[in-house]
Protein backbone atom coordinates (compact mmCIF):
# COMPACT_ATOMS: atom_id res chain seq x y z
CA UNK A 1 0.00 0.00 0.00
CA UNK A 2 1.60 3.02 -0.89
CA UNK A 3 1.32 6.46 0.81
CA UNK A 4 -0.08 9.59 -0.98
CA UNK A 5 0.89 11.71 1.62
CA UNK A 6 4.25 14.04 1.34
CA UNK A 7 6.28 13.22 3.36
CA UNK A 8 9.19 15.78 4.84
CA UNK A 9 11.43 15.62 2.51
CA UNK A 10 8.90 16.35 0.11
CA UNK A 11 7.65 19.67 1.79
CA UNK A 12 11.15 20.53 2.70
CA UNK A 13 12.02 20.23 -1.90
CA UNK A 14 8.90 22.11 -2.41
CA UNK A 15 9.81 24.70 -0.09
CA UNK A 16 13.32 24.74 -1.69
CA UNK A 17 12.17 25.13 -5.01
CA UNK A 18 9.76 28.02 -4.60
CA UNK A 19 12.58 29.97 -2.53
CA UNK A 20 14.16 29.49 -5.63
CA UNK A 21 11.87 30.58 -7.85
CA UNK A 22 11.23 33.42 -5.76
CA UNK A 23 14.71 34.50 -5.57
CA UNK A 24 14.94 34.76 -9.54
CA UNK A 25 11.98 36.78 -9.12
CA UNK A 26 13.30 38.74 -6.74
CA UNK A 27 16.72 39.04 -8.48
CA UNK A 28 14.42 40.02 -11.23
CA UNK A 29 12.40 42.38 -9.34
CA UNK A 30 15.67 44.17 -7.87
CA UNK A 31 17.07 44.65 -11.99
CA UNK A 32 13.48 46.61 -12.82
CA UNK A 33 13.98 48.76 -9.98
CA UNK A 34 17.48 49.83 -10.77
CA UNK A 35 16.12 50.43 -14.21
CA UNK A 36 13.43 52.18 -13.42
CA UNK A 37 15.09 54.29 -11.44
CA UNK A 38 16.54 55.83 -14.26
CA UNK A 39 13.51 57.06 -15.74
CA UNK A 40 13.21 60.75 -14.19
CA UNK A 41 17.29 61.29 -14.79
CA UNK A 42 16.81 60.48 -18.11
CA UNK A 43 13.43 62.21 -18.64
CA UNK A 44 15.33 65.39 -17.21
CA UNK A 45 17.94 65.27 -19.19
CA UNK A 46 15.41 65.20 -22.09
CA UNK A 47 13.41 68.02 -21.27
CA UNK A 48 16.63 70.02 -20.72
CA UNK A 49 16.90 69.24 -24.26
CA UNK A 50 13.56 70.66 -25.18
CA UNK A 51 11.59 68.00 -25.65
CA UNK A 52 8.06 67.75 -24.76
CA UNK A 53 6.61 65.18 -22.10
CA UNK A 54 4.40 63.89 -25.04
CA UNK A 55 6.85 63.32 -27.37
CA UNK A 56 9.22 61.96 -24.81
CA UNK A 57 6.60 59.26 -23.90
CA UNK A 58 5.54 58.65 -27.52
CA UNK A 59 9.07 57.99 -28.81
CA UNK A 60 10.42 56.52 -25.63
CA UNK A 61 7.75 53.36 -25.93
CA UNK A 62 7.91 53.27 -29.85
CA UNK A 63 11.92 52.72 -29.02
CA UNK A 64 11.17 50.04 -26.16
CA UNK A 65 8.70 48.09 -28.55
CA UNK A 66 10.62 48.29 -31.72
CA UNK A 67 13.64 46.73 -29.76
CA UNK A 68 12.04 44.32 -28.13
CA UNK A 69 10.17 43.25 -31.61
CA UNK A 70 13.65 43.04 -33.24
CA UNK A 71 15.12 40.97 -30.45
CA UNK A 72 12.11 38.43 -30.25
CA UNK A 73 12.39 38.23 -34.27
CA UNK A 74 15.80 37.03 -34.09
CA UNK A 75 15.80 35.51 -31.01
CA UNK A 76 12.70 34.58 -29.67
CA UNK A 77 10.46 33.98 -32.13
CA UNK A 78 8.33 31.20 -30.68
CA UNK A 79 7.80 33.57 -27.70
CA UNK A 80 5.50 35.48 -30.39
CA UNK A 81 3.14 32.81 -31.22
CA UNK A 82 0.32 32.70 -28.37
CA UNK A 83 -3.31 32.76 -28.53
CA UNK A 84 -5.77 36.03 -29.17
CA UNK A 85 -7.14 35.81 -26.50
CA UNK A 86 -3.88 36.14 -24.63
CA UNK A 87 -3.02 38.63 -27.00
CA UNK A 88 -5.88 40.99 -26.21
CA UNK A 89 -5.14 40.67 -22.32
CA UNK A 90 -1.96 41.75 -22.85
CA UNK A 91 -2.63 45.04 -25.26
CA UNK A 92 -5.61 45.79 -22.33
CA UNK A 93 -2.40 45.64 -19.58
CA UNK A 94 -0.76 47.94 -22.29
CA UNK A 95 -3.13 50.39 -22.61
CA UNK A 96 -3.37 50.93 -19.05
CA UNK A 97 0.45 51.29 -18.43
CA UNK A 98 0.60 53.38 -21.44
CA UNK A 99 -1.84 55.91 -20.03
CA UNK A 100 0.21 56.06 -16.92
CA UNK A 101 2.87 56.75 -18.56
CA UNK A 102 1.33 60.00 -20.20
CA UNK A 103 0.73 61.15 -16.80
CA UNK A 104 4.06 60.21 -15.27
CA UNK A 105 6.02 62.17 -18.17
CA UNK A 106 3.89 65.26 -18.00
CA UNK A 107 4.18 65.43 -13.69
CA UNK A 108 7.54 64.94 -14.10
CA UNK A 109 7.74 67.91 -16.43
CA UNK A 110 6.56 69.97 -13.49
CA UNK A 111 8.16 68.54 -10.62
CA UNK A 112 11.69 67.95 -9.87
CA UNK A 113 12.88 64.66 -10.43
CA UNK A 114 12.77 63.22 -6.44
CA UNK A 115 9.81 64.44 -5.79
CA UNK A 116 7.96 63.43 -8.85
CA UNK A 117 9.57 59.50 -8.49
CA UNK A 118 8.27 59.77 -4.48
CA UNK A 119 4.71 60.97 -5.66
CA UNK A 120 4.35 58.11 -7.97
CA UNK A 121 5.51 55.65 -4.80
CA UNK A 122 2.02 55.25 -3.57
CA UNK A 123 1.77 52.42 -6.27
CA UNK A 124 2.05 49.37 -3.73
CA UNK A 125 -1.45 50.66 -1.58
CA UNK A 126 -3.46 50.41 -4.28
CA UNK A 127 -2.02 47.14 -5.95
CA UNK A 128 -2.90 45.59 -2.45
CA UNK A 129 -6.43 47.41 -2.62
CA UNK A 130 -7.14 46.21 -6.04
CA UNK A 131 -6.19 42.72 -4.79
CA UNK A 132 -8.08 42.50 -1.75
CA UNK A 133 -11.19 43.49 -3.61
CA UNK A 134 -10.56 40.83 -6.05
CA UNK A 135 -10.44 38.60 -2.98
CA UNK A 136 -6.92 37.42 -2.70
CA UNK A 137 -5.61 37.06 0.55
CA UNK A 138 -2.91 39.56 1.62
CA UNK A 139 -0.57 37.88 4.57
CA UNK A 140 0.06 39.63 7.73
CA UNK A 141 3.85 39.86 6.65
CA UNK A 142 3.55 41.34 3.52
CA UNK A 143 1.32 44.21 4.80
CA UNK A 144 4.11 44.59 7.56
CA UNK A 145 6.64 45.02 5.28
CA UNK A 146 4.79 46.60 2.51
CA UNK A 147 4.03 48.92 5.73
CA UNK A 148 8.18 49.60 6.46
CA UNK A 149 8.52 50.57 3.25
CA UNK A 150 5.80 52.98 2.68
CA UNK A 151 7.04 54.76 6.09
CA UNK A 152 10.04 55.39 4.10
CA UNK A 153 8.07 56.18 1.67
CA UNK A 154 6.75 59.06 3.76
CA UNK A 155 9.82 60.04 5.05
CA UNK A 156 11.22 60.67 1.82
CA UNK A 157 8.77 62.35 0.34
CA UNK A 158 8.19 64.71 3.10
CA UNK A 159 4.56 65.82 2.98
CA UNK A 160 5.29 68.02 6.13
CA UNK A 161 7.05 70.56 3.36
CA UNK A 162 4.03 70.01 0.55
CA UNK A 163 3.02 73.23 0.86
CA UNK A 164 6.48 74.39 -0.74
CA UNK A 165 5.29 72.92 -4.06
CA UNK A 166 3.23 75.94 -5.88
CA UNK A 167 2.40 73.17 -9.07
CA UNK A 168 -0.25 70.77 -7.50
CA UNK A 169 -1.65 69.62 -10.85
CA UNK A 170 1.80 68.05 -11.10
CA UNK A 171 0.96 66.32 -7.84
CA UNK A 172 -2.04 65.67 -9.16
CA UNK A 173 -0.82 63.69 -12.27
CA UNK A 174 1.47 61.65 -10.39
CA UNK A 175 -0.79 60.40 -8.16
CA UNK A 176 -2.82 59.51 -10.92
CA UNK A 177 -0.29 57.52 -12.60
CA UNK A 178 0.76 55.77 -8.75
CA UNK A 179 -3.57 54.58 -8.74
CA UNK A 180 -3.11 53.38 -12.45
CA UNK A 181 0.37 51.56 -11.93
CA UNK A 182 -1.29 49.85 -8.85
CA UNK A 183 -3.94 48.09 -11.01
CA UNK A 184 -1.64 47.80 -14.16
CA UNK A 185 0.41 45.57 -11.80
CA UNK A 186 -2.40 43.85 -10.41
CA UNK A 187 -3.66 43.46 -14.58
CA UNK A 188 -0.01 42.29 -15.13
CA UNK A 189 0.15 39.53 -12.32
CA UNK A 190 -3.86 37.84 -13.58
CA UNK A 191 -2.48 38.24 -17.43
CA UNK A 192 1.00 36.42 -16.50
CA UNK A 193 -0.60 33.58 -14.72
CA UNK A 194 -1.78 31.89 -17.56
CA UNK A 195 0.69 33.64 -20.15
CA UNK A 196 4.92 33.10 -20.24
CA UNK A 197 6.19 36.59 -18.81
CA UNK A 198 8.55 37.07 -21.93
CA UNK A 199 4.81 36.76 -24.50
CA UNK A 200 3.44 38.81 -22.66
CA UNK A 201 6.03 41.52 -22.39
CA UNK A 202 6.17 41.65 -25.92
CA UNK A 203 2.26 42.66 -26.15
CA UNK A 204 2.09 44.51 -23.11
CA UNK A 205 4.85 47.17 -24.15
CA UNK A 206 3.38 46.70 -27.78
CA UNK A 207 -0.34 48.09 -26.40
CA UNK A 208 1.26 50.64 -24.35
CA UNK A 209 3.73 52.07 -27.76
CA UNK A 210 0.04 51.96 -29.53
CA UNK A 211 -1.77 54.02 -27.05
CA UNK A 212 0.87 56.69 -26.12
CA UNK A 213 1.20 57.22 -30.35
CA UNK A 214 -2.42 57.35 -30.67
CA UNK A 215 -2.49 60.26 -27.44
CA UNK A 216 0.07 61.92 -29.51
CA UNK A 217 -0.91 61.72 -32.71
CA UNK A 218 -4.68 62.92 -31.54
CA UNK A 219 -4.05 65.25 -28.77
CA UNK A 220 -0.06 66.19 -28.23
CA UNK A 221 -0.28 69.09 -30.29
CA UNK A 222 2.03 70.33 -33.49
CA UNK A 223 4.02 67.94 -35.24
CA UNK A 224 7.57 66.56 -33.42
CA UNK A 225 9.96 69.34 -33.66
CA UNK A 226 13.74 68.81 -34.33
CA UNK A 227 15.24 67.02 -31.71
CA UNK A 228 18.93 67.06 -30.67
CA UNK A 229 21.36 64.52 -30.17
CA UNK A 230 21.10 64.54 -26.37
CA UNK A 231 17.30 64.41 -26.75
CA UNK A 232 17.79 61.80 -28.62
CA UNK A 233 20.19 59.97 -26.59
CA UNK A 234 18.19 60.01 -23.56
CA UNK A 235 14.97 58.94 -25.69
CA UNK A 236 17.06 56.30 -26.66
CA UNK A 237 18.74 55.15 -23.44
CA UNK A 238 14.79 55.79 -21.44
CA UNK A 239 13.47 53.14 -24.81
CA UNK A 240 16.38 50.60 -23.87
CA UNK A 241 15.39 50.86 -19.83
CA UNK A 242 11.95 50.44 -20.47
CA UNK A 243 12.44 47.73 -22.60
CA UNK A 244 14.52 45.69 -20.07
CA UNK A 245 13.01 46.93 -16.89
CA UNK A 246 9.75 45.80 -18.25
CA UNK A 247 11.26 42.05 -19.30
CA UNK A 248 12.41 41.99 -15.65
CA UNK A 249 9.49 43.50 -13.91
CA UNK A 250 6.87 40.90 -15.34
CA UNK A 251 9.52 38.07 -15.02
CA UNK A 252 9.18 39.02 -11.33
CA UNK A 253 5.27 39.37 -11.40
CA UNK A 254 5.10 36.06 -12.81
CA UNK A 255 7.19 34.47 -10.50
CA UNK A 256 5.82 36.54 -7.35
CA UNK A 257 2.49 38.09 -7.65
CA UNK A 258 1.63 41.73 -7.91
CA UNK A 259 1.88 42.93 -3.84
CA UNK A 260 6.12 40.98 -3.56
CA UNK A 261 7.08 43.11 -6.75
CA UNK A 262 5.37 46.44 -5.74
CA UNK A 263 7.19 46.36 -2.41
CA UNK A 264 10.80 45.27 -4.08
CA UNK A 265 9.79 48.02 -7.05
CA UNK A 266 9.54 50.71 -4.10
CA UNK A 267 13.63 50.18 -4.19
CA UNK A 268 13.85 52.02 -7.52
CA UNK A 269 13.15 55.08 -5.38
CA UNK A 270 16.62 54.63 -3.21
CA UNK A 271 18.09 54.78 -7.02
CA UNK A 272 16.42 57.55 -7.89
CA UNK A 273 17.36 59.63 -5.38
CA UNK A 274 21.17 58.53 -5.26
CA UNK A 275 21.25 59.65 -9.30
CA UNK A 276 19.14 62.79 -8.75
CA UNK A 277 21.71 63.89 -5.96
CA UNK A 278 24.65 62.80 -8.76
CA UNK A 279 22.97 64.16 -11.99
CA UNK A 280 20.35 66.47 -11.03
CA UNK A 281 22.38 68.44 -7.61
CA UNK A 282 18.99 67.39 -6.16
CA UNK A 283 19.15 67.60 -2.53
CA UNK A 284 17.23 65.46 0.77
CA UNK A 285 17.34 66.08 4.16
CA UNK A 286 18.58 63.75 6.65
CA UNK A 287 15.23 62.24 7.41
CA UNK A 288 15.23 61.57 3.66
CA UNK A 289 17.80 59.36 3.27
CA UNK A 290 16.26 57.55 6.71
CA UNK A 291 13.40 56.99 4.64
CA UNK A 292 15.16 55.60 1.62
CA UNK A 293 17.25 53.28 4.31
CA UNK A 294 13.76 52.09 5.24
CA UNK A 295 13.04 51.89 1.91
CA UNK A 296 15.70 49.42 1.34
CA UNK A 297 14.70 47.57 4.67
CA UNK A 298 12.06 46.52 2.97
CA UNK A 299 12.99 44.90 -0.24
CA UNK A 300 15.47 43.26 2.56
CA UNK A 301 12.82 41.86 4.42
CA UNK A 302 11.10 40.50 1.26
CA UNK A 303 14.14 39.03 0.08
CA UNK A 304 14.68 36.63 2.86
CA UNK A 305 10.86 35.90 3.24
CA UNK A 306 11.14 34.50 -0.32
CA UNK A 307 14.59 32.61 0.40
CA UNK A 308 12.82 30.74 2.96
CA UNK A 309 10.41 29.94 0.98
CA UNK A 310 7.29 31.37 3.35
CA UNK A 311 5.94 33.57 -0.07
CA UNK A 312 5.48 31.49 -2.40
CA UNK A 313 4.04 32.42 -6.19
CA UNK A 314 0.79 34.56 -5.86
CA UNK A 315 -0.04 34.83 -9.43
CA UNK A 316 -3.90 33.94 -9.85
CA UNK A 317 -6.48 34.76 -12.37
CA UNK A 318 -9.82 35.74 -11.24
CA UNK A 319 -11.16 36.59 -14.30
CA UNK A 320 -10.70 32.26 -15.20
CA UNK A 321 -13.58 31.96 -12.65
Amino acid sequence: MTNDYPTTDDVTATRASQGQKGLSGFSSGLLASFLLGWAPILGKFAYRAKVDPMTLAALRTAVAALFLWAIYLIFWRKRILISWSAVLNCLLVGVINGIGSLFYYSGLSRLNASRASLLGALYPVWAVIFLIASGQTIRRMTLGRLLISLCGAVLVTSPWLMSTLTDYLGVMLMLAYAGLTGWYLVMGQWVLADVPSRSGTLYILTGMAATVAIARAVGGGPAIAPIAASGWAAIIALGLTTAFSRLAMFFSLEKLGGVQTAIISLMELAVSLTLAFIFLNERLAWYQWVGAILLLGGGVFARMDIESGAVPPQAFNPMDG
